[in-house]
C-alpha cells in the first residue's frame, strides 16, 4: 500500500516522466530509471531528446553514483551536498575530495518540482491513495499529468 510518485518535470513543472516506486525505498535508486525513460520529441525530424541540459534535485539525489552518471552524460548537476556528506568528506581530510559545487541561484528553480507535487495532491485519488494496485495508482498519476499538459497547451476550454 505504500508507494511514491517519482517525476521528471520540465522548467514549467509539467511532468515528462511519471513512475511509481515502493514507498519504503529511497529516491536515489529511482533516478537512473527515470533518466532511462526520458524521451522528448523534437519539433522537426530526428531522434527524441533524452539528455537535459541540467538536472535540479534536492539533497536526496546527492550521491557519487548519480553525480558520476550525470557527468558521464554531460549533464550539469544542480544538487547540494547534505551536511552529513560534508562532514564525512571533511573528516577524511585530503582524501575526502573537493566540495560539491552547484549554482545556488539556479537551485532556487527547483521549487517548480515541489509545486508540481502540490498540484498532484489536489486530486483526491492521488492524495488519499484509495487504489489497491500500483498500476492503477500510476494510471491516476499519468491521467493527472495529461490534464496538466492539456491546461497548459490550451486544448481545453
Amino acid at each position: 500500500m505504500s508507494t511514491k510518485i517519482h517525476h521528471l518535470v520540465d522548467g514549467r513543472g509539467l511532468p515528462l516522466v511519471v513512475l511509481v516506486g515502493p514507498g519504503q525505498a529511497g529516491d536515489a535508486p529511482m533516478f537512473p530509471v527515470l533518466m532511462d525513460h526520458l524521451r522528448v520529441a523534437r519539433r522537426g525530424p530526428g531522434r527524441p531528446r533524452s539528455r537535459p541540459d541540467r538536472v535540479r534535485g534536492d539533497k536526496a539525489y546527492s550521491s557519487r553514483a548519480i553525480r558520476t552518471h550525470l557527468r558521464d552524460r554531460g549533464i550539469v548537476a544542480v544538487i547540494p551536498e547534505p551536511a552529513d556528506q560534508q562532514g564525512h568528506r571533511l573528516r577524511r581530510g585530503s582524501r575526502g575530495g573537493r566540495p560539491v559545487s552547484y549554482d545556488a541561484e539556479d537551485y532556487k528553480g527547483r521549487n517548480v518540482v515541489e509545486r508540481g507535487f502540490n498540484e498532484d495532491k489536489q486530486w483526491r485519488g492521488l492524495a488519499t491513495r484509495y487504489d489497491k494496485l500500483a498500476l492503477t495508482y500510476r494510471g491516476g498519476a499519468v491521467l493527472r499529468a495529461i490534464t496538466l499538459w492539456q491546461k497548459r497547451l490550451g486544448d481545453t476550454p
